[in-house]
């Protein structure tokens, strides 16, 4: 299984109301490299859901239950979609700024390329996050 960060601004869908809605369709990927995250992706992956804005942070756990398929709700085929459903949240957020001073993540797409909504993690990378969401800050 894979591994994979998600970014939403909070104030459009958060990872609350992910938890509240039981599952979701993950949409509005227009970046050709997200997309092609996206269609790397299979049921079972686990996702990183990371809020922009204000927040800057790793907040939650959530599972691909259904791997990429055409938008319903657009007519271009080469726009795709995940469903998805919440696994947990992080104990603690895990700030943009403790990834930025962590060695472990030198050359993360999230760094790399920052306007980047879907991003490949490693399990080295998920093993850092979920130590650093383990403990207060």
């Amino acid at each position: 299984m894979s591994t994979w960060l998600l970014k939403t601004e909070p104030s459009t869908y958060s990872f609350a109301d992910l938890v509240g809605d039981k599952k979701a369709t993950w949409d509005g990927v227009a970046n050709p490299t997200a997309l092609q995250n996206l269609r790397a992706m299979k049921k079972g992956d686990t996702l990183i859901i990371y809020h922009t804005g204000s927040e800057k942070a790793a907040v939650g756990l959530a599972k691909v239950i259904r791997a990429a398929y055409p938008d319903p709700k657009q007519s271009d085929p080469k726009l795709v979609v995940i469903d998805l459903a919440p696994d947990r949240p992080l104990a603690h957020p895990v700030t943009l700024a403790q990834i930025k001073g962590d060695k472990r993540f030198a050359g993360w797409d999230l760094l790399r390329i920052g306007r980047l909504s879907v991003v490949p993690t490693s399990d080295a990378q998920l093993a850092a996050i979920l130590q650093l969401a383990a403990q207060p800050h």
